[in-house]
């Protein structure tokens, strides 16, 4: 399973987040999109899921706060007390023992960001 992980500023538009998508998801296609339960529910993020066709993955706070992310932004820290907030949604919707595919992907208007885990089908 692929996951797209998604961490975004509340001004973030359908281009900020089609950006970060492209940029971490070259030739990759998840299964479903995540983002924090705040987030998730976002006209945009819902929107953005309709135009690609993938379900949206609500991770709950004390979920995303498990993950063990590879960018430590001191912002998303003190917001969120995690790295990355993207790498965290992806590897909590993911699953145990999801990783990393790439690290957080940042779109160029600095407003969303965007990462992929994998889990292997057992």
């Amino acid at each position: 399973m692929i996951v797209a992980g998604f961490g975004f500023r509340k001004d973030a538009s359908l281009g900020s987040l089609t950006d970060a998508f492209e940029r971490a998801c070259v030739d990759v296609m998840p299964e479903c999109i995540a983002a924090p339960d705040d987030k998730a529910i976002r006209q945009v993020f819902r929107l953005f899921s309709e135009e690609i066709g993938v379900p949206v993955r609500s991770i709950p706070a004390d979920l995303l706060e498990q993950q063990s992310t590879v960018t430590q932004s001191l912002k998303s820290i003190v917001e969120r007390n995690i790295g990355s907030v993207a790498e965290a949604a992806a590897l909590a919707a993911a699953g145990p023992g999801a990783q990393l595919m790439t690290a957080r992907h940042i779109s160029a208007d600095k407003l969303a960001t965007c990462a992929l885990a994998v889990k292997e089908k057992s």
